[in-house]
C-alpha cells in the first residue's frame, strides 16, 4: 500500500488543549520537528513515526517543548 505524501491528523496541542489541524508530509518518514500552535503559538514537539507493517497513517505524537 502506497502513503499519500501528505497526511492531516487533528490533535490537542499539550499547551491549551485547543484541537489543531496538523500536515504531516510522509515521504520524509520518521521525524522531529518543532511547530507553533495555530491557536495559542506556544512551541509544541510533532513526533512522526511510520510502522513497516502499517503504511496507510503515520503515528503523530505532540508534547511540550522542553518535556
Amino acid at each position: 500500500m502506497i502513503t499519500p505524501a501528505l497526511y492531516e491528523i487533528d490533535r490537542e496541542c499539550p499547551w491549551c488543549g485547543e484541537v489543531i489541524e496538523l500536515t504531516i508530509d510522509c515521504s520524509v518518514g520518521d521525524q522531529n520537528y518543532v511547530e507553533d500552535c495555530q491557536v495559542c503559538c506556544a512551541p509544541m514537539v510533532v513526533s512522526v513515526f511510520f510502522d513497516a507493517e502499517i503504511t496507510t497513517r503515520p503515528t503523530v505524537y505532540l508534547c511540550r517543548e522542553g518535556e
